[in-house]
């Protein structure tokens, strides 16, 4: 078992292309959709680290890459220690045991026709090792009670769930095994607001109970920072800004991060008056044919040379407290509240 703060998720220069190919009996490749770009961070026991970034940006390809759903181009992922994108048949089984997933559509990510009891005891079938036959179902009904559903409800079906409870029944699924690292795609976002928060605080204490790390992957920046400790941002394929909620919410300085910002809706009238609102101009490049150097510059309005020339490398600049990766980077200069 790895010890307090030691990484349990370790995440090297991960590489995903997806290749472009024309014809159709001869079938030739022409170029490659570049998803995942080079992407390189830790994840330490306990902690949460939130993925946000704009649709298209990489985010859900990391995840099934972390899983080992997809296969990188290059790079590794370090699970205890054992490398997932090298492994397969009976490794790759035992290391998946140690990390489990939330799905982000509770409506289409559980089977319509097993039963709730039959669809959280399924990782026992099929890990038989994990839990004797005989004490499943007693298992299944503490894993409803974890969650905060009844546990006599084990032989009802999903569709006699609502929303919330159904994405409680998934996370119930993803207890089973107990693992160290639960990667949660966008979890909340086809749930209401109200709902939205009973889940984020049900993942909290989980978390707290059992000693699980997320990696947390949202649109919504405020949810983002109720339950991460450090935040990640992604930009086409990209991390262009990594360190503590705190660094990333309140002193942002990568402009990309600060155009994201400025866009979160903020109650207090007086707030949005002070505020300086940044509009981005044009559409972010397409994934196949990214710009040279720096992959924010034909949005961004520091650009010059040296970002067309040279791509600015993710570290942590003089006087600074975080990672970012932008040749000119600044503290944003207006305090803001989530």
């Amino acid at each position: 078992m790895a010890a307090v703060g030691e990484p349990v998720l370790e995440v090297r220069d991960l590489v995903k292309h997806f290749p472009l190919t024309q014809g159709t009996v001869f079938r030739k490749q022409v170029g490659a959709i570049r998803a995942v770009d080079g992407v390189s961070f830790d994840l330490r026991r306990g902690e949460t680290l939130g993925i946000v970034g704009e649709s298209g940006c990489g985010k859900s390809t990391l995840a099934r890459l972390l899983m080992g759903l997809e296969r990188p181009t290059s790079g590794s992922v370090r699970i205890g220690g054992r490398d997932i994108t090298r492994a397969s048949g009976a490794e790759l089984k035992g290391i998946r045991r140690n990390i489990q997933m939330v799905m982000q559509d509770p409506y289409t990510s559980l089977n319509p026709r097993m039963t709730v009891g039959d669809i959280v005891g399924e990782p026992y079938e099929i890990h038989p090792d994990a839990l004797p036959r005989q004490h499943r179902r007693r298992r299944v009904q503490e894993l409803l009670e974890i969650v905060g559903l009844d546990p006599d409800h084990v032989n009802r079906y999903p569709h006699q769930f609502s929303g919330g409870q159904r994405q409680r029944i998934g996370i119930a699924r993803g207890l089973a095994l107990r693992p160290e690292v639960i990667i949660c795609d966008e979890p909340v976002s086809a749930l209401d607001v109200s709902i939205q928060a009973q889940v984020v605080n049900l993942l909290a204490r989980l978390q707290r109970e059992f000693g699980l790390s997320y990696i947390f992957i949202a649109h919504d920046l405020s949810v983002v920072r109720h339950i991460s400790d450090r935040v990640g941002v992604m930009y086409l394929g990209k991390m262009v800004e990594l360190g503590r909620d705190s660094d990333i919410y309140d002193r942002p300085e990568h402009p990309y991060t600060q155009a994201l910002l400025s866009a979160v809706p903020v109650p207090d009238p007086d707030g949005r008056e002070r505020r300086r609102r940044i509009i981005l101009q044009g559409d972010p490049p397409s994934p196949a044919s990214p710009p040279s150097g720096c992959r924010f510059r034909t949005r961004c309005w520091k650009a010059g040379d040296a970002c067309a020339q040279q791509e600015p490398a993710l570290q942590v600049r003089p006087g600074s407290s975080h990672e970012s990766a932008c040749h000119y980077p600044e503290i944003h200069p207006v305090p803001r509240r989530y």
